[in-house]
């Protein structure tokens, strides 16, 4: 007893050490886990280590991993400006056994993406060894990302790899690997044809056959209810899967699986080192299920060798239609995957394909069971070489010493290639994205400067700014969820307080770029080119509007004097969720819930239903009040009205007769932002250009009404004065008979006597 107190007491002593050490972080952290949530099968957490803020966790007396914080090691600042605090269990070899997501100010997470959701992709990482990750130079992490919170789970990812891999070096971990006994490599010259039968037999093509019986035995095993309760249904011998792979980089399986012209195309297309894996399937289960479409990423299948794993993409997919192999099925899904270029892949060694099946327990959750089909190159197909015996008269230190500068020189190396930034990365592997949406903003910013020529367009016009609406909602929103929010106001207004970084707010290049662009149609046109344009949900509405008054739907003229009383509310708002801002950065980001974006537009209505109902009555309020969520609650509105003031230029033609008397624009504006005096509000404006359409339009327009009668009674006394000189020549000197069209005005001259 004594002997277990005065261990504990040096324990805590050490850990309060750690504490003074490195600001008492990692410390409540720990407080809150058992070793064993961090290394399963551990029992208690060991003194600090002396050359990184890390704490050994032991199982008895042995070390069977290290704890540690994410934000210790590396910058884990997420979408918020604030840390990501993530604990991670990490075994002496670099594998990760268990991590935490202990602290965050992620507003995606705060109120929307389900905790768990975030955590389940956190638990994608136990099992996976976080220096072959590093080695990978993928821009998306190794695990399914939860849509709707993109920036956040990437930066959780990234921390993982680079915080395990500083982990790693500090530890002094990074150790190479002995040198192997035999040099296994594939053997080229081994290129003969062999029927399905062969193929099979020998081991080329590996195979995994599950039934009902033992998928749904495999879902009861993961003792989740609702997940057993949804049992596949059939007979239990019933085939749910039936799945082969084979390395067709391996020139007999290749030529034997693909055919000869096949196979060339494809060793054409290799880089050197290059691999490619044939994988064809057949049952109730389709090993390649529809994320690819959606996303890109084949989420039902990868690759894991080792501690490495490889996910698959749609640009690595080529569909097979056939097998060329004789006697082979005729498989209802083939699929060719080239791994990507630079992936740490050794075709001679053991790999399996892990195949993941998939759940649905409710609308966002899905419960996973894993099944592996193993796969080992067959020996005939490979070349074993013994390395040559190293010198014996090389001294040990020497030998000691040149490793180690290899193993130093190599690190320093892959640490430069793994400290690309990750907004760096992000931006990178959305460039197709980010090109869309600077051609959406270069239209917009055509249509504005070009406004005058669009608007005497009254058809024109109309169909331009619906496809844009179309565009907005659709792509941008739902899409590409870039949906601003006021929540990246007191963010942005929070990290000017604190600790200002630009790559805080790069991490999405679509929102960037809205901001940016925001930001200097600010100084043209005030806050309209993005309520009016660009805001998802402000599509939705409007959108919503037109249809309801195409249905019929009875509009509702608010009084303007009661306009004017309720428009000032979103300031109110605005500022409310300002002042929370400076006390409590979580407290403003729950408050901001008052925006429907996340409900409506990034989480596409999928959420608790309160959330959903409070959406839709806003949405049905702007049936027949059109845009009443913009007019009178929307806090980014009026955060974006405020710097709006300062916009250099008045884009918007009035005429003097606008409000006394002629009130048409007044009545027709979508958001009342014409006074009745017939001036127009630039705070409450949405630039929709409708009241330049109006402006133009000599049927609508009172003023323009007037130039048109006048036009025509002029082009009708011109064309009565050239009728009645023709008449008054002598009937053989006529040559023509001058008319005016009724509509036009114009004057038109016809041969005499047609």
């Amino acid at each position: 007893m004594g002997s277990a107190l005065v261990a504990l007491l040096l324990l805590l002593t050490g850990i309060v050490a750690v504490h003074a050490a490195d600001g008492g972080r990692l410390l409540p952290y720990l407080a809150k886990l058992q070793p064993s949530d961090l290394v399963p099968g551990a029992d208690r957490f060991g003194a600090p280590a002396a050359n990184a803020p890390t704490i050994p966790v032991y199982k008895g007396n042995v070390v069977v991993g290290h704890a540690y914080l994410t934000s210790d090691f590396v910058n884990t600042t997420g979408y918020s400006g604030r840390p990501i605090d993530v604990v991670v269990g990490l075994t002496p070899d670099g594998t990760v056994t268990g991590a935490r997501l202990m602290d965050h100010h992620e507003p995606i997470v705060l109120i929307g993406i389900p905790p768990a959701r975030i955590n389940g992709f956190i638990d994608g990482y136990v099992g996976k060894n976080v220096l072959a990750l590093a080695t990978q130079s993928a821009a998306s992490p190794p695990v399914d990302i939860v849509s709707g919170a993109t920036v956040t789970v990437m930066v959780i990812g990234d921390s993982i790899i680079r915080s395990g891999k500083k982990v790693m070096t500090a530890l002094g971990k990074t150790v190479a690997e002995a040198a192997p006994t035999v040099t296994k490599t594939i053997d080229l010259s081994k290129d003969a044809v062999e029927d399905w039968a062969t193929l099979i037999g020998d081991g080329s093509v590996r195979r995994l056959t599950l039934t009902v019986g033992e998928v749904n035995a495999a879902f009861e095993r993961t003792g989740k209810a609702e997940a057993i309760a949804r049992a596949e249904p059939g007979n239990p011998d019933d085939t749910f899967i039936d799945l082969y792979a084979a390395l067709v980089t391996i020139p007999t399986i290749g030529r034997s699986l693909l055919g000869d012209a096949e196979y060339e195309a494809l060793t054409k297309r290799l880089k050197p080192g290059q691999q490619a894996v044939w994988v064809a399937g057949q049952g109730r289960y389709s090993f390649k299920g529809s994320g690819y479409v959606r996303g890109g990423i084949f989420d039902r299948v990868e690759m894991v060798q080792h501690e490495g794993s490889i996910r698959f993409r749609d640009k690595m997919h080529k569909r097979m239609g056939s097998t060329a192999a004789a006697g082979a099925p005729d498989f209802p899904e083939i699929g060719l995957f080239v791994l990507p270029e630079g992936t740490e892949f050794n075709p001679a060694e053991p790999w399996r394909l892990q195949l993941l099946v998939q759940r649905a327990i409710a609308a966002l959750d899905k419960v996973f069971v894993t099944f592996d089909l193993g796969y080992q190159p067959p020996d005939k197909y490979l070349k074993i070489e013994k390395p040559a015996a190293p010198a014996t008269n090389q001294p040990a230190a020497q030998s000691a010493s040149h490793s180690a500068a290899i193993q130093a020189a190599g690190a320093e190396a892959a640490e430069d290639a793994a400290e690309t930034p990750l907004w760096q990365r992000i931006w990178q592997n959305r460039q197709l994205d980010i090109a869309i949406l600077s051609a959406a903003i270069l239209l917009l910013t055509g249509i504005f400067f070009f406004q005058d020529q669009l608007t005497k367009r009254p058809a024109l016009y109309e169909r331009v700014r619906t496809a844009y609406l179309v565009f907005t909602l659709v792509w941008l929103g739902w899409y590409a969820t870039a949906q601003l929010s006021v929540v990246n106001v007191l963010t942005f207004a929070n990290a000017l307080r604190t600790d200002f970084r630009w790559d805080y707010f790069m991490m999405d290049p679509l929102v960037f770029i809205l901001w940016f662009s925001v930001a200097a149609s600010l100084l043209f046109w005030g806050r309209g080119a993005f309520c009016g344009w660009l805001c998802p949900f402000g599509a939705l509405q409007e959108l919503a509007s037109k249809a309801a008054k195409k249905i019929g739907i009875r509009q509702i003229t608010v009084p303007f004097a009661l306009h004017q009383r309720l428009w000032p509310i979103k300031y109110i708002i605005f500022l409310l969720l300002f002042g929370f801002s400076l006390q409590s950065l979580a407290t403003a980001e729950k408050a901001a819930e008052i925006e429907p974006f996340k409900t409506a537009i990034i989480l596409h209505f999928i959420r608790d239903w309160w959330f959903v109902a409070f959406a839709v009555a806003l949405l049905a309020a702007g049936l027949v009040i059109e845009r009443f969520f913009c007019r009178y609650l929307c806090p980014l509105g009026a955060a974006l009205a405020i710097p709006g003031r300062l916009r250099m230029f008045d884009w918007l033609r009035r005429y003097k007769e606008c409000g006394s008397p002629c009130q048409r624009c007044g009545n027709e504006c979508p958001v009342q932002a014409i006074h009745p005096d017939g001036t127009i509000n630039p705070n409450e404006c949405i630039q929709c250009l409708h009241c330049q359409m109006l402006y133009h339009h000599d049927h609508k327009c009172p003023v323009m009404i007037q130039k048109r009668q006048k036009r025509e009674k002029w082009q009708a006394a011109e064309a009565k004065a050239a009728a009645e000189k023709e008449a008054a020549k002598p009937a053989a000197a006529r040559t023509a008979v001058a008319t005016a069209d009724p509509a036009t005005g114009r004057l038109t001259l016809r041969p005499h006597g047609s």
